[in-house]
């Protein structure tokens, strides 16, 4: 006897699986003072909008804050972050663990602004000890529940990255392209930072299928590193394709207004993919989720996951969704 109500393919499909909770596919970044406002500006316009919060703000307080302004600097931010639209998603990157300002960082901007922050970017880890000193940070600043992300830069770290991905504290692993280049002291040349090289240079293609594979094992989201080329929209759509389909990262880094909006065009499923998924899941649905057979081809639920998981994307980077399928995404 059937239920009354379908399951929902999220409970039939993911139920299983260790969740994260799914991120925004674009990180923009800025750290002064006048781009930190702009960016919550655009924020909040994209936001209207699109109807939905489509990319995070992480207020820079690493590369941000002038030498000996660390303290006015994370006062800023708190007051930024604090002032932002309800329906933000404002973050924040602090100094490393074992800078004289992360202390600091902490107490006045989780401290004070905790409750507004979507998540604290944790620059330069090396391991989990690195992750659990600011974990205790946190804890002690009375945020308990604040994710951590980890900015993976160093040869080092990429060896850690499945243990640094398995800490329960970790949501996402970001890629630091040139730290990491850098730390090779010139054994990587530098056409290894740039929007082609990165993704052709051996040492570079390990490092990023490394954190990749680390963050999928562990439920974890991978976001990509950045292009620098911040004028050329098409070296930054083609960088945000290819990092997606073939090195499997689910998010990227925006140094620049004009690299937002490529990356969500470069992350979302095509019309043509969200169609097929749409059908296919109709009628998995119809067969309350057993096997199918769709256009010649066997269907179960484990394709029926990575179908969802388009649908899911579509809906992060507010793609058209056809009609059918947006009763799957009421109230979300």
């Amino acid at each position: 006897m059937k239920p009354a109500t379908p399951a929902h393919p999220r409970e039939v499909l993911l139920g299983a699986q260790a969740q994260t909770g799914s991120l925004p596919v674009c990180d923009h970044y800025s750290g002064v003072e006048s781009r930190m406002r702009k960016s919550l500006q655009l924020q909040a316009e994209m936001t209207r909008e699109f109807g939905a919060c489509v990319f995070d703000v992480s207020l820079d307080c690493e590369d941000g804050a002038p030498v000996g302004g660390e303290a006015e600097h994370a006062a800023l931010v708190a007051e930024l972050a604090l002032g932002a639209d309800p329906q933000a998603r404002v973050a924040v990157r602090v100094h490393p663990v074992d800078h004289p300002a992360f202390a600091q960082d902490i107490q006045t901007i989780v401290g004070r602004a905790g409750t507004r922050l979507a998540h604290v970017m944790l620059p330069k880890v090396e391991s989990t000890a690195d992750v659990d000193i600011a974990s205790r940070a946190l804890d002690e600043a009375r945020a308990p529940q604040l994710p951590l992300h980890a900015l993976i830069e160093s040869p080092a770290a990429v060896h850690r990255a499945f243990d640094i991905a398995a800490h329960p504290r970790i949501q996402s692993l970001s890629f630091g392209l040139m730290d990491f280049v850098s730390a090779h002291g010139g054994a990587i040349p530098e056409h290894g930072m740039g929007a082609q090289g990165q993704f052709t240079h051996p040492l570079v293609v390990r490092a990023k299928l490394e954190i990749a594979s680390a963050c999928h094992a562990h439920g974890k989201v991978p976001s990509h590193s950045v292009v620098t080329e911040f004028q050329d929209r098409d070296a930054m759509r083609a960088a945000a394709r290819r990092a997606n389909a073939e090195f499997g990262f689910t998010r990227m880094w925006s140094i620049h207004p004009d690299q937002i909006r490529p990356i969500l065009e470069a992350l979302a499923p095509t019309e043509g993919e969200i169609a097929q998924a749409v059908r296919i899941l109709e009628k998995a649905e119809q067969a309350d989720w057993a096997p199918i057979s769709f256009e010649g081809k066997l269907h179960d639920r484990a394709s029926y996951r990575f179908h969802w998981q388009v649908l899911e994307r579509a809906h992060r980077t507010t793609s058209r969704m056809p009609a059918e399928a947006q009763r799957w995404f009421a109230g979300a």
